[in-house]
């Protein structure tokens, strides 16, 4: 079973749609109270980490039910850069990017990550990929504290993360008995 697609905005526009759709989608498979809880948190991290990760985004939420898995899909458009490229595979159970398939597809990701604007980073005092090398140092970046990252990897099957261009599919894949 594939649910309707509800378009979501980093104004919130559509997140509790999204939820109230993981809900019922969570009741139309009958799924235990904890399951179903389960469900609704992967959904929510899963908005926020896409939305704290690519900024300004309108994407497509929908849920797919077949014999007692569950994947959350969204697809979303974003203006990528090295640091949000870095971000969302980081985000991904095997740490790579899933629309780099067969050689084109490999071919394709290596041009695109060679190709993506670097974040300049001169204002600050030392960039950040250096400061988890300085010792006796707690850092944490600001922008995002990667708590839905963790989250996600921790309660779900699998994440992936495809990257294609500036367009970003995120499934999040968790087995339900």
């Amino acid at each position: 079973m594939k649910t309707d697609i509800i378009r979501i905005d980093n104004q919130g526009n559509g997140f509790n749609e999204a939820i109230d759709l993981v809900d019922r989608t969570a009741a139309y498979a009958r799924l235990e109270n904890k399951s179903a809880l389960q469900l609704s948190l992967l959904a929510q991290e899963m908005l926020c980490l896409a939305r704290s990760i690519t900024g300004d985004m309108q994407a497509d939420f929908w849920v797919e039910l077949a014999d007692g898995q569950c994947n959350l899909h969204m697809s979303t458009k974003t203006v990528m850069d090295a640091d949000k490229r870095s971000m969302l595979i980081a985000a991904a159970s095997s740490r790579k990017n899933e629309a780099a398939k067969g050689l084109l597809g490999i071919l394709r990701d290596k041009v695109e990550q060679a190709m993506v604007a670097q974040v300049d980073h001169s204002q600050e005092e030392v960039p950040y990929e250096l400061m988890s090398d300085v010792g006796n140092q707690v850092y944490e970046d600001p922008e995002w504290d990667g708590f839905e990252r963790s989250v996600l990897l921790k309660l779900a099957d699998n994440v992936k993360i495809a990257i294609r261009g500036g367009k970003v599919d995120i499934t999040v894949n968790k087995r339900f008995n």
